[in-house]
């Protein structure tokens, strides 16, 4: 029996097939080849077209099928991540209206403060866990407000998880995870907010029937099972946003556990089982995949934009396009704090850190008779550490401890560079998986068909690839070069 995961990035889209009694992967691929586009009409404005999501996806399904060369019917369940607090609007007949506004897109971040500002920041801390911010809520408030003509012909308001699962099985169901990234979810009342539809006079029918993350959410179509190559009838079993479901993919469930992960965006993710909050809302606090009124879970979301972004921004612009390893070891060429140099690692839209501030990404110190390519290199892959440690520190003053952090085995972790600087100023172990989102979620699939009698049995094929503990000699160095750090983001942000 195999189960299939889909991950839906603004990146690409990957597809992994597990193999339910090993809990092997089969096959996975990743398509397109190149990143997605991400359109920007306006300086803040992030955009990608669904349609693009769904083609990659079918593309990806054939390549794992053709290299697994397993029959399509012993494909059981599907599983779906995908980029979080994206807004899909849809029409009666399930057709997108518009380009999806993607996660990283700053165009709400006034309307959400407004918001705040209107209802009482208590009271939207109180109920919502976080304050409305620049979420998927106020971003449908823009969309009322500058596009009356899409607003009208709105059936859904959807996640780009809910539209992939929408394209599978002509079905439209969402989360109580998918309702909270959309910051509607009243946890006071353990459902969808009537305050937030009333602020904003939304229609409470534009918001899906809420089913667990871990249930059956529709069936195959035939049309969509024949595009896919998978067979009519195969259930969708799961669905999580990205970092909920990273931490899934780590066997991340419970009070006290901390995923971590450095991609396109560079996310810290500890579970509680209390609803706190951080009063500024620098960090959020979501519903857990695993969310259920006897048992809550939820999870405290610290997020850096500029992550990956900014590696790959060095790589194209400074490097001439060499590749990552060569990257990292040339960045090691470089001392510890990198004679000085610091780099902002803000450039990718409003940053929650900062108070939703987009001060853009700097770069501090540069002197040009001592600074080389290898000291921008260092200070980048520093300066996302440090972006991280900034906010572990806001996640400390809410009660969460890290004293062990489970990654992905994968993108800026690759780095001995990197995993050695996140272990020294966060004082942690790291414990690295070869694992991702979309095995997190053919994991899912598996667990919310019942093929799993419960998670443990689910994450026996799990195994921790490397182990980085902090370097007591290094420490000292790499504090001192967060403290110069921390000091020049001050003088900036005031």
């Amino acid at each position: 029996m195999y189960f299939l995961g889909f991950d839906v990035g603004s990146s690409s889209i990957k597809v992994s097939l597990l193999e339910g009694q090993s809990g092997k992967i089969a096959a996975s691929a990743t398509s397109p080849k190149k990143e997605l586009e991400i359109y920007a009409a306006k300086n803040g404005w992030a955009e990608q077209k669904p349609d693009t999501w769904w083609e990659n996806a079918k593309k990806a399904t054939a390549e794992v099928l053709a290299a697994s060369k397993v029959n399509p019917a012993d494909v059981k369940a599907i599983g779906i991540s995908y980029q979080m607090h994206g807004l899909v609007l849809v029409d009666k007949n399930l057709q997108v209206l518009r380009d999806a506004i993607i996660w990283c897109d700053s165009r709400a971040v006034e309307i959400g403060a407004k918001a705040a500002k209107e209802i009482g920041e208590q009271k939207c801390l109180q109920t919502l866990l976080n304050l409305p911010g620049n979420f998927t809520a106020t971003r449908l408030k823009w969309i009322k407000d500058n596009e009356p003509q899409i607003y009208n012909k709105i059936y859904k308001a959807i996640l780009p998880g809910e539209y992939l699962a929408m394209k599978m099985t002509d079905k439209v169901v969402t989360t109580p995870s998918g309702l909270s990234e959309h910051i509607m979810w009243d946890s006071s009342k353990d459902g969808l907010s009537e305050m937030m539809l009333k602020h904003f006079g939304f229609e409470k029918d534009f918001y899906a029937d809420v089913v667990p993350s871990f249930s059956e959410q529709g069936e195959l179509t035939s049309k969509a099972a024949s595009e896919l190559g998978l067979k009519a009838g195969t259930k969708v079993t799961y669905r999580g946003g990205d970092q909920p479901n990273n931490a899934l993919s780590l066997n991340v469930l419970n009070p006290g556990e901390i995923a971590a992960t450095a991609g396109t965006s560079g996310v810290v993710y500890g579970i509680t089982d209390k609803p706190v909050y951080d009063s500024k809302s620098r960090v959020n606090t979501f519903v857990h995949v695993n969310y259920s009124k006897a048992a809550p879970r939820y999870g405290i979301l610290l997020c850096v934009s500029g992550t990956g972004i900014l590696n790959s921004w060095l790589r194209s612009n400074v490097m001439d396009n060499m590749d990552y390893r060569s990257m990292n070891e040339l960045a090691a060429k470089a001392p510890i704090g990198s004679d000085g140099l610091a780099i902002m690692p803000f450039g990718n839209g409003a940053e929650r850190t900062l108070e939703n501030k987009d001060i853009g990404a700097q770069i501090c110190g540069l002197r040009f008779n001592t600074h080389k390519k290898q000291h921008l290199l260092r200070a980048g892959q520093e300066g996302i550490v440090f972006a991280l440690n900034f906010g572990l520190q806001i996640m400390h003053e809410i009660g969460v401890k890290v004293s062990k952090v489970r990654a992905g085995d994968a993108n800026m972790f690759l780095s001995p560079l990197f995993g050695q600087a996140f272990a020294c100023v966060t004082n942690a172990v790291v414990e690295l998986y070869n694992t991702d989102g979309s095995a997190g979620a053919a994991r899912g699939a598996g667990i919310g068909l019942g093929f799993y009698k419960d998670f443990s049995q689910a994450f026996e094929g799990l195994k921790s690839t490397r182990i980085i503990e902090p370097d007591e000699k290094l420490c000292p160095q790499y504090r001192e070069a967060y403290n110069n750090w921390f000091e020049a983001m001050e003088k900036i942000t005031g």
